[in-house]
C-alpha cells in the first residue's frame, strides 16, 4: 500500500473519529452512578411544598439534640410543574451593579431572577444584546437562583418565600470599590433574625453568600442552608453545521473525584451520587458559560435533582445546625455565574474548570489550550497564537515527518519504475509484490511511513476543535480582516477554500498513485475536505492550512535533497 493511500485512509480516519464522536453524544451510555435509596427517590413532596418549581428542598428533621439526620430522614425531592412562580405583590426589585455583573434580585427571598454579563455580548452585531445566564424572561425560558434556610417545618424559616428588606433598591460598585456588599435582614416577629449578604467582588463572577442567625428568642432553633438552580431545558438537536450543539447543556455535579452530567432525557436523570458529599458543586452548564454552586467546602453536602416538563431544579443542602437560645450560625457558600473561564473556575472551587467539557480528548485539549494561551499572552490574537502553536507542534513532530517525507521522495523518485513493474508483472500478483519488496529495500523505502505523521495529527486536530469549540476564551476573537470570530465557520468560505488549495498542492508534490482511478479520488479529496470544514470554527481551518503550509515546504525541501542524492549515485 502506498503512502496516497495512506492519505486518504487519514482523510476517512478523521471523518470516522467525528461520526464516532457524534454517536457518543448522541447515544453513548450514562456514567453508571449509584442509586439513591427508595426514600429518595423523586416522589411527592410534604404537603406544604408539593407541586411548586421552587419549592423548599427535602428538609426532614430529626428530634431535636440527635446530631446531623441520616439520609434516609430526608424526604425526596419535591415534584417540579411547568412554571417559576411570580414574586408576591409585596415583593420589590433590587438592581446590584458591578464591573463585569448586573443582577436583578427580588425581596422575596433575595431570589436572584436576572444576572446579565456585562462583558459578553450574544454576538459582536449586536453588542447592547448582553448574555443572560439568569432570567424570567429569555427566550430558551426561564432560569432563577434561590436561596435559604430550611427548618424542615419544625420551626421558623427564612426560605425564598419570606420577604426581606434591604436599605436600597440600587446598589453600585464604585471606581473606587473592590468589593460591593448588599444585605438583606429578615425577623420572625418573635425573636429569630437572618442576615442574608450578598458579596461580589471587582472583575469577579463569583459571589460569596452568606446567611447569619441571631436567635433571640427562648427556644432553640434548629435548620439547614439550601441552593438551588431553576432552569428550563430543551433537547438540542445535534448538527454538524452547527458545532456547539455539540457542547453540554444540561445539569452536573461533582462529587469531590470526578463529574457526572445528569442526562435529564433519560428515565435515570434524577439519579445523583449517594450521601453528603464533602467539596462538591452542582452546576447548570450551556455552551461557554456556567451557573455553579459551591457549598462551603469542609461542610457535608447532600444534592438533589427534580425534572419535568422541560424544567429542572438542581438544589444543593447543607448540615444541619442547632442555634440555642442567645446564640448566632453562620452558613456561607459561593455561586458562579459567568463565562467557562479556566483560570477563574479553578480560583473558585477545586476542579470547577471541569465545566469546560473537551471530552474524551481532555489529556490532549488540556495541554493544548495552555499553550495556546500562553502565546496569546505574549501576542494577543488568537488567530497568531494558534499559527504559531502550530509550527511549534510541527517542530515537536519534525523528526517523523523528516523520516515519512523522505520516504515519500522516493516513492515519487521511483514511481517510473514501479509503473514498469506494475506492467511486466501484472498477471503475475505474487511475482510483483516480490519485485515491489526488493524495489522497495534497495532504495530504503516505507510504504507505510507517510501514514505515520497523518494518524499523529488526528488527534491533535480533534484537541484543537474542541479548545476553539469550548473555550469561551477564543469567544468572539478576531483574527485579521473579515474573521471577526475564529469560533465560528468563516462567513465567506475563504479560509475553507485556501485550505483545499493547499491540500491539492500537497497531493500534487506527493508521489501519484499509479492507479487512475485511485489519482482521481486522491484528487477529489481536498474538494471533500474543503466542503467539511467550511462550516467548522474558523481557527481550526487556520490551524489546518498552517499545518499544510508547513508540510508542503518540509517536503518541498525533502524532494529537493532526495533529488540532489539520486543525482550524486548517477554519477
Amino acid at each position: 500500500m502506498d503512502n496516497q493511500r495512506m492519505f486518504l485512509w487519514g482523510g476517512l480516519a478523521v471523518l470516522l473519529f467525528l461520526n464516532i464522536q457524534t454517536w457518543q453524544h448522541d447515544y453513548g451510555a450514562p456514567v453508571a452512578v449509584p442509586t439513591a435509596p427508595a426514600s429518595q427517590s423523586a416522589t411527592a413532596a410534604p404537603a406544604a411544598a408539593a407541586g411548586a418549581l421552587d419549592a423548599v428542598p427535602g428538609a426532614g428533621v430529626p428530634p431535636p439534640g440527635s446530631g446531623t439526620p441520616p439520609a434516609a430522614a430526608s424526604p425526596p425531592v419535591a415534584a417540579v410543574p411547568a412554571a417559576i412562580d411570580t414574586p408576591s405583590a409585596a415583593a420589590s426589585t433590587i438592581r446590584i451593579r458591578t464591573d463585569v455583573l448586573d443582577l436583578e434580585i427580588s425581596t422575596q427571598g433575595a431570589e436572584i431572577r436576572e444576572a446579565l454579563l456585562r462583558q459578553y455580548p450574544r454576538s459582536k452585531e449586536t453588542p447592547d444584546d448582553l448574555v443572560r445566564l439568569l432570567s424570567t424572561g429569555q427566550k430558551d425560558g426561564p432560569a432563577v437562583f434561590q436561596w435559604g434556610l430550611t427548618s424542615g417545618g419544625t420551626g421558623p424559616e427564612a426560605n425564598q418565600k419570606a420577604l426581606f428588606t434591604t436599605a436600597s433598591d440600587h446598589y453600585d460598585l464604585a471606581d473606587n470599590q473592590s468589593e460591593l456588599v448588599v444585605p438583606f435582614t429578615w425577623t420572625d416577629g418573635a425573636g429569630l433574625k437572618v442576615t442574608r449578604t450578598i458579596r461580589l467582588h471587582r472583575g469577579s463572577y463569583a459571589i460569596d453568600l452568606g446567611q447569619s442567625v441571631e436567635n433571640a428568642s427562648t427556644a432553640p432553633w434548629r435548620g439547614r442552608a439550601y441552593s438551588q438552580i431553576l432552569r428550563h431545558w430543551q433537547k438540542v438537536e445535534r448538527s454538524m453545521w452547527d458545532p456547539s450543539t455539540y457542547s453540554t447543556n444540561g445539569p452536573e455535579v461533582y462529587n469531590g473525584k470526578k463529574t457526572q452530567k445528569l442526562d435529564l432525557d433519560k428515565p435515570d436523570a434524577d439519579l445523583l451520587p449517594k450521601g453528603a458529599i464533602t467539596g462538591g458543586w452542582a452546576a447548570a452548564l450551556q455552551h461557554h458559560f456556567v451557573t455553579a454552586i459551591v457549598p462551603d467546602g469542609a461542610a457535608p453536602s447532600e444534592y438533589q435533582l427534580a425534572v419535568k416538563d422541560n424544567n429542572y431544579r438542581l438544589a444543593v443542602l447543607g448540615p444541619w445546625q442547632d442555634v440555642a437560645p442567645g446564640a448566632s450560625a453562620e452558613f456561607k457558600q459561593k455561586l458562579f455565574v459567568g463565562p467557562k473561564l479556566q483560570d477563574a473556575l479553578s480560583d473558585v472551587a477545586p476542579n470547577l474548570d471541569l465545566t469546560v467539557d473537551y471530552g474524551k480528548l481532555t489529556p490532549i485539549a488540556k495541554p493544548l489550550f495552555w499553550l495556546l494561551s500562553s502565546v496569546h499572552k505574549l501576542i494577543g490574537n488568537w488567530g497568531f497564537a494558534i499559527i504559531f502553536v502550530t509550527f511549534l507542534i510541527k517542530l515537536v513532530f519534525y523528526p517523523l515527518a523528516q523520516t515519512s517525507g523522505k520516504s515519500m521522495a522516493r516513492m515519487r523518485h521511483i514511481a517510473p519504475r514501479m509503473k514498469e513493474m506494475q506492467e511486466r508483472y501484472k498477471d503475475n500478483r505474487e511475482e510483483l509484490g516480490r519485485k515491489m519488496m526488493e524495489l522497495y529495500k534497495t532504495e530504503k523505502v516505507n510504504p507505510l511511513a507517510g501514514c505515520l505523521p497523518i494518524v499523529v495529527q488526528i488527534p491533535v486536530f480533534m484537541g484543537f476543535y474542541w479548545v476553539l469549540l469550548e473555550s469561551v476564551e477564543v469567544r468572539q476573537a478576531p483574527f485579521m480582516l473579515w474573521i471577526h470570530d475564529l469560533s465560528l465557520r468563516d462567513p465567506y468560505f475563504v479560509l475553507p477554500a485556501i485550505m483545499g488549495a493547499a491540500m491539492f498542492g500537497q497531493f500534487k508534490l506527493n508521489p501519484a498513485p499509479p492507479d487512475p482511478m485511485q489519482a482521481k479520488v486522491f484528487a477529489f479529496m481536498p474538494l471533500v475536505m474543503t466542503v467539511m470544514m467550511s462550516f467548522f470554527p474558523a481557527g481550526l481551518v487556520l490551524y489546518w492550512i498552517t499545518n499544510t503550509v508547513l508540510s508542503i515546504a518540509q517536503q518541498w525541501r525533502i524532494n529537493q535533497l532526495v533529488e540532489a542524492e539520486g543525482a550524486k549515485r548517477k554519477k
